[in-house]
């Protein structure tokens, strides 16, 4: 059995998010001590983990709600959870594109060097006229 401090201390997650995960039923509710503290089994220390590691990796909790639902069920194909990881994939791939847009502009735009007054500065006029920018971002 562990302590929720232990719990957080193993998986570096922080107390404050284990409850939460509680309160969104990721994680079973744990049996309490007689000193009402919460007791948790080995089960909900790797359970906790899945969910850290899902959501370093950006998974919605509702992904991982999914995933773990999947997980109860060892014998069934494992196509639905490619599915999952594969959606989440191409929504990373479309953050990355959408990041290297913003780059590119953001680069043009404090390519003007010089001794320039505020008034002159093309940084807060670009940011003041969308239209100056060469694309959508």
């Amino acid at each position: 059995m562990y302590s929720i401090g232990d719990l957080s201390r193993r998986t570096g997650v922080k107390i404050p998010t284990i409850r939460y995960y509680e309160q969104m039923g990721l994680i079973e509710a744990p049996e309490r001590s007689e000193g009402n503290q919460r007791r948790y089994e080995k089960r909900e220390l790797e359970r906790l983990a899945f969910i850290r590691h899902a959501r370093d990796l950006g998974l919605s909790i509702e992904a991982i709600r999914d995933l773990l639902a999947l997980s109860e069920h060892p014998e069934r194909p494992c196509g639905e959870a490619d599915r999952i990881a594969t959606e989440h994939l191409a929504s990373v791939r479309e953050k990355i594109a959408r990041l290297r847009k913003l780059e590119s502009e953001l680069q043009r735009i404090v390519a003007c060097h010089g001794d320039h007054t505020i008034g002159d500065c093309y940084v807060i006029r670009a940011l003041a006229d969308h239209s100056m920018c060469e694309s959508e971002h």
